[in-house]
């Protein structure tokens, strides 16, 4: 039996709104809100065409299916001493480097280590700064974005100038070995 709390959740995984889930099944939001919120007992042919819909866009793997957000940056005036206490506790490797907004490079662990290896600790991230990963629009679909994981670390979720996501190929391996 699926619950209000399943519904909820399927459709926040997927990144959807009420609105939205509501558009694809052909009710109204206010319903699905009734539904999630428990208040609803649906019909079968309602839940139905929910699940049709969940599954519908699971199977379209696209990259704002798949990406992490919010996006993680580092600063490129930051410390690395700072940024590598970040991915530490963040548990990453790589970040997107921002200056003045815009997306001016990254940073990785193995950059941030050769520079403490050297004993360079104090230096900011722009020091050593690496080339900016590659930047893939939300509807990029999961054949094009793989082969660019093939060659870097990461991809970055981008539309209109703004950071989306990111897509590492930790992402990628998740997904496909999900049942």
């Amino acid at each position: 039996m699926i619950e209000p709390e399943d519904i909820r959740r399927r459709r926040k995984k997927l990144k959807i709104t009420q609105k939205e889930l509501a558009e694809r099944v052909g009710v109204s939001q206010s319903l699905i809100a009734k539904l999630e919120s428990g208040m609803l007992d649906p019909k079968l042919s309602l839940i139905k065409k929910i699940l049709a819909v969940f599954e519908e866009l699971e199977r379209k793997k696209v990259a704002e299916n798949v990406m992490t957000s919010p996006v993680i940056v580092a600063e490129a005036d930051e410390t690395i001493w700072k940024v590598a206490k970040t991915m530490i506790e963040k548990g990453i490797s790589q970040m997107p480097v921002i200056e003045k907004g815009r997306i001016v490079g990254s940073v990785s662990e193995r950059g941030i280590f050769k520079a403490f290896y050297e004993g360079k600790r104090d230096i900011k991230v722009k020091d050593v700064l690496e080339p900016p990963l590659p930047e893939i629009n939300p509807k990029t679909d999961v054949e094009e974005f793989s082969k660019l994981l093939l060659e870097n670390p990461a991809v970055v979720v981008v539309e209109g100038g703004k950071i989306l996501g990111i897509i590492t190929k930790h992402d990628l391996m998740r997904i496909n070995t999900a049942r």
